[in-house]
């Protein structure tokens, strides 16, 4: 059955985990008004579907949909990151990751599939399971599968439970069906033998972010992570996608990798 604009805008106003007298007031409409589109007593115009999705922060990709359930065209462009439109685009995010080594970065896409990375962050998953890293690497799966960075990992309950509570949030956002699918599948990964599931103490940082302790041949690294994303997109590919960076924790951690830099410069 396919559904109407006023079942979309229901869904996402109870996703939001607002009321209608809620979602009236941020909008600006009366509370008789929303319930007559919900209901589909009215017909919303596109200005007003755009205006509701805007208040719903429903993302771009879903705007299309309310818009197209509305009897209207999408107005959101969705082009391949390697369409010419987008070249700008993409050298900005080549830029900021070749700037941000000698520390590892990368870029992802709405299901955390890996677009790119800098040279820095491919050394440090040399040792999984080449499955894990054939196309499309799913960057998740990468870190918690048992053939993937899970062994290596050395606060792994910690460093899982951040990245479950990052991926619930992103559906609770999304309502994405491919990022559900995803979600059962990494908490069905049994913990790597000998680690504890529960999260470990997080020493030293006051509980303001989790840290990702990756063991490697030249000692632990001790990482933490920013996210970056384009303001204002336009576009839905590009409004999808972003750039995670990690930094150096501790001098120890700092002084590894630039001993890795400078042993990748030396080799090549």
């Amino acid at each position: 059955m396919t559904s109407t604009i006023g079942d979309h805008l229901r869904d996402w106003r109870q996703r939001r985990r607002m009321s209608q007298m809620d979602l009236a007031l941020e909008a600006d409409i009366s509370t008789r008004h929303l319930s007559f589109l919900e209901t589909g007593r009215s017909q919303p115009s596109r200005e007003m579907v755009l205006h509701l999705a805007e208040q719903l922060e429903v993302p771009l990709r879903e705007r299309n949909v309310l818009l197209v359930s509305a009897g209207f065209a999408p107005v959101y462009s969705q082009r391949s990151l390697d369409d010419p439109a987008l070249d700008a685009a993409r050298q900005a995010v080549d830029l900021v990751l070749k700037g941000h080594e000698p520390y590892p970065a990368l870029a992802v896409d709405r299901h955390w599939s890996l677009v790119t990375a800098n040279a820095a962050l491919m050394p440090l998953v040399g040792s999984v399971d080449p499955a894990l890293l054939k196309p499309p690497v799913n960057v998740l799966r990468l870190s918690l599968h048992p053939g993937g960075l899970a062994p290596r990992i050395v606060n792994f309950g910690e460093w899982r439970d951040h990245l479950l509570a990052r991926l619930h949030h992103q559906v609770d956002v999304t309502a994405d069906a491919v990022l559900m699918k995803l979600m059962d599948e990494l908490r069905a990964y049994p913990t790597p033998s000998g680690r504890k599931h529960q999260p470990t103490a997080r020493q030293d940082y006051a509980g303001v972010l989790v840290p990702l302790q990756l063991a490697t041949p030249d000692g632990t690294l001790t990482l933490f992570s920013t996210t970056t994303v384009f303001g204002t997109p336009v576009d839905v590919t590009l409004s999808e996608l972003a750039i995670e960076a990690f930094f150096p924790a501790d001098s120890d951690t700092a002084a590894i990798l630039r001993t890795m830099a400078e042993r990748r410069g030396a080799e090549g």
